[in-house]
């Protein structure tokens, strides 16, 4: 039997798919300012590899990562939590290397799990679907004796008949389906957002690979799970979680557009934002300028950590500061694409 995803193309998900072409289209426009792709693919690595282990308990900050990642030793990592990390990293590596394949088997996801759950699994047994029944939460995967033939039916949509739908639908559904299915004894989460990327990538929605989606499940993790669990509770009906993924690639591309203003200025170095400094320039989109002490209380900083946050985004452009010093309030300067 054919696997057939059931949702709605509602007027809410219409319009998001629109915005994130829109953006999207703004994003590649400024892409040909090459210099600082490479260095928002490493940040954008880094972010997926941090957001998408932390969900599942992995300690290491994003700080952290970015290090081993550059071969820089860590006090007290870990070796678990290290392994898992640089087992992420080697997977995102050969799904970027990989992006074009035509037709994905059973024995290319068996070597992604591999490379992701080697010597993480709690257990089970990597790159082997599971024999043993798993619970997840209250939710009990289908038995062992139907993996492999549930997942031939979801391989086989996902090579004959993903590319129907737009990508941002197609790599939503195969994320729920995947998890829905829970094909290995453990490493199921990390394994299906990498396939939900490989699908982005596969597309050629994110040629440049500088899209960072985990992020934004790690960051609701709550409302990930919550939406997750929402499709069974609703007879398997994808919409609403079309509509929470379609969010988050929204949001995602918001950020990328402000990684790149920070990373196309005229400053001899380039900005790499730090986490607090985008949330300062979210909480200035998200408000009609705001005056330093309501930055400081809203970020519950000092004085002067508010102004070493705001300082790197005036000099990059990012940030102008209108009226007297003393009644002065900042604001997020329009971004628009470079000429």
């Amino acid at each position: 039997m054919a696997y057939q995803p059931h949702f709605e193309i509602t007027p809410p998900l219409l319009s998001r798919v629109e915005q994130i072409a829109a953006l999207r289209e703004r994003i590649l426009a400024a892409a040909i300012q090459v210099s600082w792709i490479p260095a928002l693919q490493r940040d954008s690595r880094s972010r997926n590899v941090h957001a998408s282990t932390a969900i599942e308990g992995n300690p290491l900050t994003l700080e952290q990562v970015r290090a081993l990642e550059e071969g820089r030793a860590l006090s007290t990592p870990g070796e678990r939590s290290r392994r898992e990390v640089l087992n992420y990293f080697a997977g995102l590596r050969y799904v970027e290397k990989h992006a074009k394949l035509d037709r994905i088997g059973h024995d290319d996801l068996f070597e992604l799990h591999l490379i992701l759950a080697g010597e993480v699994m709690d257990q089970g047994q990597a790159g082997r679907y599971r024999t043993i029944n798993v619970r997840v939460g209250n939710y009990v995967p289908p038995p062992p004796a139907e993996v492999s033939g549930l997942m031939f039916e979801l391989l086989d949509w996902w090579n004959r008949q993903s590319s129907q739908l737009s990508p941002v639908l197609s790599s939503a559904i195969l994320h729920y389906r995947f998890e829905a299915i829970h094909p290995f004894a453990d490493g199921n989460g990390r394994t299906g957002r990498a396939l939900a990327l490989w699908e982005l990538y596969r597309r050629g929605f994110d040629t440049h690979h500088i899209f960072s989606v985990d992020e934004y499940y790690w960051e609701d993790r709550p409302g990930y799970y919550r939406a997750l669990n929402a499709v069974r509770k609703q007879g398997e009906d994808l919409s609403d979680w079309l509509e929470y993924c379609a969010d988050g690639l929204l949001k995602t591309l918001e950020r990328v557009w402000l990684r790149i203003q920070s990373l196309n200025t005229a400053r001899p170095e380039r900005l790499v934002l730090k986490p607090r400094q985008e949330e300062l320039l979210h909480l200035l989109r998200d408000h009609d300028g705001l005056a330093p002490a309501e930055i400081w209380a809203a970020m519950k900083l000092s004085r002067q950590g508010a102004l070493d946050l705001l300082r790197p985004l005036i000099e990059a452009g990012l940030v102008e500061k209108r009226g007297t010093q003393k009644s002065g309030r900042y604001f997020l300067k329009p971004i628009r694409p470079s000429p």
